[in-house]
């Protein structure tokens, strides 16, 4: 099958249609489970991981620089604002197009761009254009004259607003010559976008396997590009943010080699994270949970996720465990015990999980507790900690400006400690 990727089927899974009596008899689900595994990943730099299939191939064309999601952001928001100072100075404004494979985060991040600019976003997706009129509008009569009244999707109120070509280049190549002059003037034959309003893109990378039209330079030449790469730490860092389920979160920390580009996407992922987060018990429901994963992810990362259960593998703590929990030395030090203690030390996912809790921290509007500011004290002093992350972790949480945490930091038993460690 598609999702068994190049190695074929995963190890342990039966053959399709099943060879053993017990699967012709139709025995129960359970045994057709996957077998547990070992974790080969424990050398792993998670931090660092770009997947093979997911991330740049040759085979793919890619336009713009290749890079991360927060790079991306960063980009679009300076381009949005360049355009807003161009329009009010009667000068021109270019859309930006995301280039990305499938399942990516490229619609995402111009959803969030959005959200967090409190902009209105208009999506559309090109490809359901079925005739000129859909992109036109219809035609009417205006005194002597044919105009062009504008289609249900553009937007009739003064910006700023976002309009999102969505995949634009699945669209056919007619369509595609249509949008020339609506990303070059932001109007179409009678009717012109609204002030403010800016156009932004995705697309598929041409060159390879996916069913796109070709764009030719006179278009690619009217926008600007970047390209999206998969990246682990800022995936993390959306995911707690957004409230993927915790077991998803430390699974893809654990298996991140996983995504293969194919069925296995970190869209899909979070599919499949929402599916199993009503299940308290993951070790109890697993005929369930390989339902859910072959309907989502695949067959081979939801045997992976399997092994992950039945290794009892929390993982490293989420900052939200690392701040309430009652029992700090099961659930905090042991698990971060563990990782530096392989061989070579996982201090990428030490660093990430310092990381996660900063980002948290700087997020947290309630107070903090005295549980909470325990629990914090307590792994700003973990053994376990090189020094150099110790003291980096403790100047970007004296950055925060928040003053419990900066009572926190000047006590003489903790100030010792980070200072020695430094």
């Amino acid at each position: 099958s598609s999702e068994s990727g190049r190695s074929g089927r995963p190890r342990g899974l039966p053959r399709a249609g099943g060879d053993s009596e017990g699967a012709r008899c139709g025995r129960t689900l359970r045994s057709n489970l996957p077998p547990p595994t070992t974790h080969p990943h424990s050398d792993f730099a998670a931090s660092q991981f770009c997947a093979k299939d997911l991330n740049p191939s040759p085979k793919y064309h890619w336009y713009g620089t290749l890079t991360r999601a927060a790079e991306v952001i960063a980009f679009v928001e300076h381009q949005l604002d360049a355009n807003l100072r161009a329009e009010r100075e009667g000068r021109h404004k270019y859309p930006v197009c995301i280039w990305g494979v499938h399942g990516v985060g490229k619609t995402e991040i111009v959803r969030q761009i959005a959200e967090r600019r409190g902009w209105p976003l208009v999506s559309i997706a090109p490809a359901q254009f079925e005739e000129m009129g859909d992109l036109l509008g219809m035609p009417a009569i205006e005194g002597q004259r044919t105009v062009f009244r504008a289609p249900e999707w553009v937007p009739n109120e003064e910006g700023p607003g976002i309009l999102l070509l969505d995949d634009v280049n699945r669209a056919d190549d007619r369509i595609l010559r249509g949008l020339m002059q609506l990303l070059q003037d932001h109007r179409l034959v009678s009717w012109s976008l609204p002030p403010g309003w800016q156009i932004l893109l995705t697309a598929n990378p041409d060159g390879g396997d996916y069913s796109v039209t070709p764009l030719d330079d006179a278009m690619l030449t009217r926008m600007l590009h970047i390209s999206l790469e998969f990246n682990l730490e800022d995936w993390v860092l959306w995911a707690e943010s957004a409230g993927v389920d915790p077991r998803g979160i430390a699974f893809l920390i654990d298996y991140p080699e996983i995504i293969d580009g194919r069925r296995c996407t970190p869209r899909t992922l979070v599919q499949f994270f929402d599916s199993i987060r009503p299940l308290r018990d993951l070790q109890t429901e697993e005929p369930l949970i390989l339902l859910l994963g072959e309907s989502t992810i695949g067959r081979e990362a939801t045997a992976a996720f399997l092994s992950f259960v039945r290794r009892g593998a929390a993982g490293l703590p989420g900052p939200r465990v690392l701040l309430d929990t009652d029992d700090f030395e099961r659930e905090v030090r042991e698990p971060m015990k563990q990782q530096a203690l392989q061989r070579p030390p996982r201090v990428d996912l030490l660093a990430l999980t310092a990381r996660r809790l900063v980002t948290h921290l700087e997020r947290q509007s309630a107070p903090l507790e005295k549980r909470q500011l325990d629990n914090l004290r307590a792994f700003l002093t973990l053994d376990c900690l090189p020094a150099d992350l110790r003291l980096e972790t403790a100047r970007r949480l004296a950055r925060l400006q928040v003053p419990a945490l900066e009572k926190l930091l000047a006590e003489p038993t903790l100030a010792e400690v980070l200072l020695g460690g430094g």
